[in-house]
């Protein structure tokens, strides 16, 4: 009679169990969403148009300096006036090389009178000595001072001519014809023998110069043509000619440079001015090639393939597993012949990871 209430007791305790023990797991995990790396499928070769911005300079841009120092005396022109070859451009103050030139010609003077005597006393002294009257030793003594002399004339003439070249040397002539693009000095102001005094820009055609990065330079040759526009210009357009090609960067920089000479001449085209030039680079072949980074390509024992991330919304896409065939290596990459196209996403960085339809985040900072 007592039992009953127990056995109910227990049994209720034992269907709450199996109830709990029913109840499925609140699920606490949000779902993990791997960040990676991409790159885009990029399409080279071919006939490709590029642009750099480049500035003009003269074909051949002279500093003019005197070869001796002295003082600026005068210049005979202003900036920007043109000048013919051997046309004036400064003096120096002459004085000091006119007195060298004075003091030259006395001495030279003094020792030809020198050198007259003491040739005329060597042939009184031979004289005397074919009659016995004077000895070997004094016409030995006579023959030295005569050679001495005229050692002596010699010396002082080259002076002279030194002299001479000096005085000639106060005045800067034009060394090709041109235009005066800078004045460096001022009337009267002392310069050093080889001091800048003035730069001359010459040359019948001028160049522009450009900047060329480092993955680019490779595809530029001498003797390329090049199409070249002028900011100030508006949109006329010039012919030119890759004429050289840096072997080796600018300090501190990542860029080669290049120059194209302009096979025109147009007088409105001044050194310094922005230009733009133009140049179709890439393969001798008149079609384009698909090429990614060769680190996206993996391989299994099947084929080779890639993972291509397509975005869904925002950053996150989706992994989609593609079998490619490959080419050749080149500087410009692995070569893709199927199974990609242009500015597709290929994967990079976390491919072991990667699953078929799985999603992935692209940061900001994942895109290369």
């Amino acid at each position: 009679m007592y039992a009953r209430p127990t056995v109910l007791a227990v049994l209720t305790a034992w269907l709450l169990l199996c109830a709990a023990c029913s109840e499925k797991p609140v699920q606490s995990e949000e779902k993990l969403i791997r960040p990676v790396r991409v790159a885009p499928v990029t399409l080279t070769g071919g006939k490709r148009l590029r642009t750099f911005s480049g500035t003009a300079r003269a074909g051949v841009e002279s500093k003019l300096s005197f070869r001796i120092a002295g003082s600026v005396m005068q210049f005979t022109l202003n900036l920007g006036d043109r000048v013919q070859k051997d046309q004036v451009i400064a003096r120096l103050d002459p004085k000091d090389y006119e007195l060298q030139v004075q003091e030259a010609e006395a001495g030279l003077a003094q020792a030809i009178a020198q050198a007259r005597n003491a040739s005329a006393n060597y042939e009184r002294i031979r004289g005397l000595y074919e009659n016995n009257n004077v000895s070997i030793n004094d016409l030995d003594a006579a023959r030295t001072q005569m050679e001495s002399a005229n050692a002596q004339v010699v010396s002082i003439r080259k002076r002279l001519e030194l002299a001479n070249s000096q005085l000639t040397y106060t005045t800067l002539h034009a060394p090709l014809a041109g235009y005066i693009a800078q004045i460096l000095v001022e009337e009267n102001e002392n310069v050093n023998a080889g001091t800048p005094v003035a730069v001359l820009n010459a040359g019948s055609h001028p160049e522009v110069t450009f900047a060329v990065p480092e993955q680019l330079i490779a595809k530029i040759k001498v003797g390329a043509q090049a199409k070249v526009r002028f900011d100030s210009l508006g949109t006329q357009e010039f012919n030119g000619t890759v004429t050289e090609v840096g072997v080796a960067t600018a300090q501190l920089a990542t860029t080669y440079p290049v120059v194209v000479r302009l096979g025109e001449t147009p007088s409105e085209i001044r050194p310094g001015m922005a230009a733009e030039v133009s140049l179709i680079l890439g393969e001798t072949e008149d079609h384009a090639r698909l090429f990614v980074k060769p680190i996206a390509v993996v391989e299994d024992r099947t084929e080779r393939f890639v993972f291509v991330a397509t975005p869904q919304a925002e950053d996150i896409a989706t992994v989609t597993r593609r079998a490619v065939e490959t080419g050749a290596l080149t500087e410009d990459g692995l070569e893709i012949l199927s199974g990609l196209e242009e500015g597709e996403l290929l994967i990079t960085a976390g491919i072991r990871f990667l699953k078929e339809g799985m999603e992935v985040r692209i940061p900001a900072a994942g895109k290369e």
